[in-house]
């Protein structure tokens, strides 16, 4: 047996052994994920490695690079689980799933992974402070599946990245179970500002889990934007390692109806760490949103400064939104603060607004979307308005929020 079997199966036996996540588990129990079997629907333990599927065409990760970026500070390598040796290039460097409350989830992905990515993003000579500006897009090719991401950022590079998971009833698949793995190291002096929209269909259970590492006098910002499912779970988990380290993070959630679970953990570890969270659920019908904030201030982390809110707006019907701000201060010279809010739409807004000649329709619309691009660029920031103004341009954000409109049901009992 080849040693990519070998780690699979090692994988399946230790989910076997020690059970899928507990129904009581603290980071789940508002939203618990399905079954352990939901994860793992590809080939059968026994099952010869040459019998799945060819994965459907376009599938995968798809890399774009934007404008005029040096193309020869990107280093791409799609790679094969299944051979051995691209297995162990693609893994190479990276942290035993281990034994925490979404363990399981890694587990399963080993178990389950077939394809992976790794990018590296170099400064190219006498053009260092020239931004690599890239576009990723992935699109599911099985009904199960587990891809990888591994993006490393060289030392004072600035990397402005397009991250997008939409895919459309036409693709085959009637729907989709998708446990994503993403692991990001930025070097000293790095900057990554990281926009990433993950959009599944009603019926999909999508669950993508990002490890980020920052290292000292580094920055990270990412904007997250997505819409319920099934079952949606975006997890992150930042570690801020070194002095003067920062993480900006916006989440905008759009829920017309189904789940989506957001879970954003932060760790400080060092003197004067940076780190922003903020949320905005807007939700509808029968949909269930849970937003999780965790942010921990290690000892010796001198002068870190903290802030979580979050907000939740239910539109109309009857959605389930759930709020959930924490901090564990472990240093006494910091500054740190948190909130939640929950609340309509301003009222007054939207009088000025029908006083303009809008109907309510459009005047709901129109506030949304500036609540919606108000908190995207305060995480961007100035160094992300091209790239947030590309994206609003393509219309993505307009349609989803036009999708909002309550039906005649929703808006009598709103």
């Amino acid at each position: 047996m080849d040693t990519a079997r070998a780690d699979a199966l090692a994988a399946r036996d230790r989910l076997r052994t020690h059970g899928w996540i507990a129904a009581r588990a603290e980071s789940f129990r508002h939203l618990p994920p399905p079954a352990a079997d939901t994860w793992l629907q590809g080939p059968a333990d026994d099952a010869a490695p040459g019998c799945e599927a060819p994965p459907l065409a376009g599938a995968g990760w798809t890399l774009h690079p934007v404008g005029h970026a040096p193309q020869g500070s990107v280093q791409a390598r799609w790679l094969d689980a299944l051979d051995p040796a691209q297995r162990a290039e693609l893994f190479a460097g990276l942290p035993q799933p281990g034994d925490g409350d979404a363990a399981p989830f890694a587990w399963a992905h080993r178990a389950l992974c077939r394809r992976g990515l790794r990018l590296r993003v170099a400064a190219t000579p006498g053009r260092e402070r020239e931004p690599v500006r890239l576009e990723l897009h992935h699109q599911p090719g099985a009904a199960a599946e587990a891809p990888l991401l591994v993006l490393d950022v060289e030392a004072g590079v600035q990397c402005v990245l397009i991250e997008t998971h939409e895919r459309h009833p036409a693709d085959g698949l009637s729907a989709v179970s998708q446990n994503l793995h993403a692991h990001i190291r930025l070097a000293q002096g790095a900057r990554l500002q990281h926009l990433r929209v993950a959009a599944p269909l009603a019926d999909d259970r999508v669950a993508h889990h990002l490890q980020v590492h920052v290292a000292s006098g580094a920055a990270y910002a990412q904007a997250l934007v997505a819409t319920g499912a099934s079952y949606h779970l975006q997890r992150s988990h930042i570690t801020l390692q070194g002095a003067g380290a920062s993480a900006r993070q916006a989440a905008l959630l759009l829920l017309a109806d189904g789940k989506l679970d957001q879970q954003t953990y932060t760790d400080l570890q060092a003197a004067q760490a940076v780190s922003q969270v903020e949320t905005l659920t807007l939700a509808q019908g029968r949909a269930h949103a849970v937003a999780n904030a965790y942010t921990r201030i290690a000892p010796g982390s001198d002068g870190a400064d903290v802030r979580q809110r979050l907000a939740g707006v239910p539109l109309a019907g009857q959605p389930r939104l759930i709020l959930r701000p924490h901090l564990e201060i472990l240093h006494d010279n910091v500054q740190a603060g948190h909130g939640a809010t929950w609340g309509a739409l301003p009222e007054d807004a939207l009088f000025y607004a029908c006083q303009r000649g809008l109907d309510d329709a459009a005047a709901r619309a129109l506030i949304i979307e500036g609540m919606a691009q108000a908190l995207l660029d305060r995480c961007l920031g100035a160094e992300g308005d091209g790239m947030l103004a590309q994206w609003l341009q393509s219309g993505w954000l307009a349609g989803a929020i036009a999708r909002l409109q309550p039906t005649a049901e929703e808006a009598h009992h709103g």
